[in-house]
């Protein structure tokens, strides 16, 4: 590798913005600047734009445009999904199904509702880190208000059977005589999966604008219609009453336009990071003994790699990495200068010492064969040195 070059190895986390979206942002920072709300012609052009938006961004997951609405990203449209679709359907009932393995977002959303007097329920994966739907189907009862399971783990890349779990929480609302809302996060997935509504048959779902090479600070809330959502912010009433706040317009525009171009080119890139993930899982396998492959070996998204390695711990790795160029992360959190194991392999039944020398690669279009080949070596090399070390 080159001097002042690296290899991002990080998508999961954050993307670059694509150049067509920053040239389609642009005018709406400085030329086409107005309130959509206003009634004068530059806010008027403002809100065609939005609007515009909101219809490619809707053909895209197939559901009508009045079924979105815009977000600051992911986490908030994680929390209106769940609070406020629970405020409106707690005269109902108070109990919340979910998994131990979500986004935090959806976690820490959970924790609040406890606080106040819900009963949320955490379903356990298996290994591989799959919820079974028929767990979901016998864990539903009368006072459930409702489920939300993410699409794909942002840690260790495990795709659930979402499809399956509609039908199983369908069959059994039928059962019940009740209407149960079914969120999925999908912030991991737009890149790489099917996210269409119908196919999955979900009543919400969550995006994140910039993990697919669009501009941070911007998000998508879907809800079918029907489905009934408390406000959680109070203003002058913009998306529909359901998210009061003046419109992120470049964001918008630039959202709808990274969907434009990933609707043209997502096959051919799930097939090129599909054939760079299973390059870089079998020569960690092959080559560094004493590894553990987190998440399912074949249900996974295209571009997760996430190992453990025997013997080490997570951060040095990271730094070692970083000191040769290479960008990645961990499934562990340091705080207060401790390290402390990712609750999704922990979940999965990763003992608390082997959770802490996680290793998350995750691949994204502008990557190549040779960095791969790079980081193989890097790897190698670094894992070796680090077990010798003496134990401080």
């Amino acid at each position: 590798m080159q001097d002042n070059s690296y290899i991002y190895l990080d998508h999961a986390a954050t993307t670059s913005v694509h150049p067509e979206v920053v040239e389609a942002m642009n005018p709406f920072f400085s030329e086409y600047y107005g309130n959509p709300s206003g009634l004068y012609s530059m806010a008027q052009e403002s809100r065609r734009s939005v609007d515009q938006s909101r219809k490619i961004i809707s053909n895209f997951l197939g559901c009508r445009p009045s079924e979105i609405i815009f977000t600051s990203g992911g986490t908030e449209s994680d929390n209106l999904a769940i609070k406020g679709s629970v405020n409106v359907n707690n005269s109902s009932g108070r109990h919340v199904l979910t998994t131990s393995i979500e986004h935090h977002a959806v976690l820490n959303s959970c924790l609040q509702l406890e606080e106040i007097g819900f009963d949320v329920e955490y379903l356990t994966p298996d290994s591989d880190g799959l919820i079974d739907p028929h767990e979901i189907y016998n864990r539903i009862r009368k006072e459930t208000v409702l489920v939300s399971i993410m699409l794909v783990n942002n840690e260790i890349g495990t795709v659930q059977p979402i499809s399956r779990i509609t039908e199983m929480i369908k069959q059994k609302s039928t059962e019940l005589g009740i209407k149960i809302p079914f969120h999925t996060d999908a912030v991991q997935a737009i890149e790489f999966e099917e996210i269409n509504v119908n196919t999955l048959g979900v009543d919400l779902l969550s995006l994140s604008g910039h993990k697919f090479g669009g501009p941070k600070g911007v998000g998508v809330l879907y809800i079918r219609r029907g489905v009934p959502l408390n406000s959680l912010q109070s203003g002058g009433g913009q998306e529909r009453e359901r998210r009061s706040g003046t419109e992120n317009v470049p964001g918008i525009v630039g959202l709808s336009k990274a969907i434009s171009i990933l609707d043209i080119r997502k096959e051919a890139n799930k097939r090129y990071c599909r054939n760079l993930r299973d390059r870089l899982i079998d020569g960690i396998s092959k080559r560094i003994p004493g590894t553990y492959l987190n998440g399912h070996p074949t249900i996974r998204v295209d571009n997760n790699v996430n190992f453990c390695f025997e013997g080490i711990e997570g951060e040095p790795l990271l730094v070692g990495l970083d000191f040769n160029g290479i960008f990645a992360s961990s499934g562990s959190a340091c705080s207060s200068g401790s390290l402390e194991a990712s609750h999704v392999l922990t979940s999965i039944g990763r003992p608390v010492e082997l959770a802490k020398s996680s290793l998350r690669l995750t691949l994204g279009y502008t990557n190549t064969s040779d960095e791969i080949d790079y980081v193989l070596d890097k790897l190698v090399e670094l894992v070796s040195k680090l077990r010798s070390m003496p134990i401080l």
